[in-house]
């Protein structure tokens, strides 16, 4: 086999081979993937970064289901390569993005990644891949609790906590679109943009405990758990009788779920799962300019690692993305 017929077949990759920090995250040249019948090969343009990302690399979020050699990543924006068989619902050619395969892994810091076709939608037209790849896990994530779990409605009120971040900036704009009254915590610094996105009250959590600034709400979409200063048990107080909390991070500990159900309140934990037709709901609603996408900052491939440092320092405004390929 020739130079040229071997560079067909391999890819660079972040790849690691032992839980840690940061620095087990290393560039390798690796196979590159097929696609089996009903998939596609899609080269990566660019890939967001996600909490979950840095936690399954600690040995935390999904490690569990993973093996090693390990390519992390969920958030994929690109364009198709080529399809296996069956596929007529994409071609080579297509720009797309995905949340593919979550929880497995989809190996989305890489030059390549296959997945079922209909777990990808088209690009929104309006954005770029760098701002696409910011969308998949985070949006879809708000989505399907905003809108598949919640069934927030027209009038009820909605607070999100780390309404500043990747899912919850989308979170507050998915609830003010469904004509909800949102309560947004973040810092102060955040508020004047949380309001352009439709926040109706913001709450700085640094000063104020949350539970002294609302009242009467109907859902609590919890981004940051218990783990962090009790704020599940926390959104217990905010509710009101029959009110639902849907908490992310860290489910639902026995105890709580306790608590909940001597308050008189719903409970749910949540775990967001690949929905290309979901995708293409939001990719309309951003191209109908509804919904912003915010990327805080990029980084190349070779620079997962410093992503992933600056991710885990907090504090991050919308989305971390590194990119791949032009």
């Amino acid at each position: 086999m020739s130079e040229d017929d071997m560079s067909e077949h391999i890819m660079r990759a972040v790849t690691i081979s032992e839980f840690g920090g940061p620095e087990v995250l290393t560039i390798e040249e690796v196979a590159r993937p097929v696609p089996l019948p009903t998939e596609v090969l899609v080269r990566v343009h660019a890939a967001g970064v996600n909490p979950v990302d840095w936690k399954t690399r600690e040995g935390q979020g999904m490690a569990g289901l993973q093996t090693f050699p390990l390519i992390l990543g969920w958030d994929v924006s690109g364009v198709v390569e080529e399809v296996g068989f069956g596929v007529t619902t994409l071609a080579p050619g297509d720009e797309v993005y995905a949340m593919p395969w979550f929880p497995r892994a989809a190996s989305a810091y890489a030059e390549y990644v296959t997945a079922p076709a209909r777990q990808w939608a088209r690009k929104p037209a309006t954005l770029d891949h760098v701002h696409a790849a910011a969308v998949p896990l985070a949006a879809l994530t708000a989505w399907q609790t905003v809108v598949d779990t919640a069934h927030v409605r027209a009038g009820q009120r909605v607070l999100i906590t780390a309404a500043a971040g990747g899912v919850g900036h989308f979170a507050v704009q998915f609830a003010r679109h469904l004509g909800a009254d949102v309560i947004a915590t973040a810092g102060a610094a955040r508020h004047p943009w949380l309001k352009e996105l439709g926040a109706d009250e913001t709450i700085d959590y640094t000063t104020t405990r949350f539970e002294d600034a609302a009242a009467d709400v109907d859902v609590v979409i919890d981004l940051v758990g218990d783990a962090h200063d009790q704020t599940s048990t926390r959104s217990l107080k905010v509710l009101r009788p029959g009110g639902l909390l849907v908490t992310i991070p860290a489910g639902v500990s026995p105890e709580l779920a306790q608590a909940a159900k001597a308050a008189g309140m719903h409970i749910t934990p949540y775990l967001v799962e690949p929905d290309g037709a979901a995708l293409t709901t939001i990719a309309g609603l951003i191209d109908a300019g509804q919904i912003a996408v915010e990327v805080e900052e990029t980084f190349p491939l070779e620079e997962a690692g410093t992503a992933h440092a600056r991710g885990e320092a907090g504090r991050t405004r919308g989305k971390l993305v590194l990119t791949v390929t032009d």
